[in-house]
């Protein structure tokens, strides 16, 4: 097992990655650094392993599929993830691997909007959309992370062994985030400085095909870890549709002691018994996530254990 491990994700990254890999050397030089290519075409393999890095591939396209391959194939007590664009100075790594490796911390998070990312990236909706991400999570989960999207971060081997990627592109930082947050691990927050691409170095993430994903991952989680919310708001809803529309009904019946309108009556007892069915299936399913709450805790102390015993 490593005792650092700073894994690399790559895909056509030829302008920035020996640099990449010398600043993670000179910043972490007890690390073992690898990058992971995914079917670049521009000699960023070449030029990873003429900087020493240990290269390996993901074939799969898209970054949740790199992260998922690194986190099955590497073991190490501290992993440092930092993205191929040289966009994020090194020179926090010792801080965050600290966090990790001696204040118990299970994701550090490299938060760049509260330094300079504002300042420096060049793409208004990518600074729009950070932002929104960063509230909307916030206030559905009740959490404090500063930066949500950031592509720096440091996790402690119990996180990365039993987190199950699901995400397949960018979206898995917030898959990442709301794991923490839901799992109550220990997250913390280190300021970061960011810097833009340097000219001639492409973005791969799409402000808006990317933004919707992210959007609908977020929806996701929240039904998954939070279902009493999720259903309970739409039984409320439905249940406030069905009174509004019953009141008429219930208004000429007290006036005339008849029921003019049957077709409205009708369809407002299926809509409340959509709404009593949503609120029962947010009730069922709260208790199932609070069993694999439970479960979860007990996985993580079996890998203790073998880690112990290893």
């Amino acid at each position: 097992m490593d005792k650092i491990a700073v894994l690399i994700p790559c895909f056509n990254e030829s302008q920035t990655i020996r640099k990449v890999v010398e600043d993670a050397r000179t910043a972490l030089p007890e690390a073992v650094i690898y990058v992971y290519d995914n079917n670049s075409t521009d000699g960023t393999v070449e030029i990873a392993e003429k900087a020493g890095a240990i290269v390996r591939h993901e074939y799969m396209q898209g970054k949740g599929n790199v992260i998922r391959r690194m986190f099955r194939e590497i073991n190490a007590e501290c992993y440092v993830c930092v993205d191929g664009d040289d966009t994020y100075p090194m020179s926090s790594a010792p801080t965050m691997v600290d966090l990790v490796l001696n204040h118990n911390a299970d994701m550090v998070v490299g938060d760049r909007l509260s330094s300079t990312y504002f300042t420096e990236n060049k793409r208004p909706f990518h600074n729009l959309g950070n932002s929104s991400v960063r509230l909307f999570i916030n206030h559905l989960f009740q959490s404090d992370v500063q930066d949500i999207m950031t592509g720096f971060r440091a996790f402690s081997y119990d996180f990365v062994k039993t987190f199950a990627v699901l995400s397949q592109g960018f979206e898995i930082e917030t898959e990442m985030t709301i794991h923490a947050v839901v799992n109550n691990l220990q997250i913390e927050n280190v300021v970061i400085q960011y810097r833009d691409r340097p000219e001639g170095s492409v973005s791969k993430l799409n402000t808006f095909s990317d933004g919707f994903r992210v959007i609908c991952t977020i929806f996701r989680l929240y039904k998954n870890y939070k279902p009493m919310g999720f259903f309970g708001w739409i039984g409320v809803f439905l249940a406030f549709l069905s009174v509004i529309f019953f009141i008429p009904v219930l208004r000429d019946y007290m006036h005339t002691g008849l029921v003019a309108k049957f077709p409205t009556l009708i369809v407002c007892g299926f809509v409340m018994l959509a709404a009593l069915l949503s609120i029962f299936a947010g009730l069922i399913l709260s208790n199932l996530e609070r069993q694999n709450r439970r479960d979860f805790e007990l996985r993580r102390n079996m890998l203790e254990d073998r880690r112990e015993k290893e």
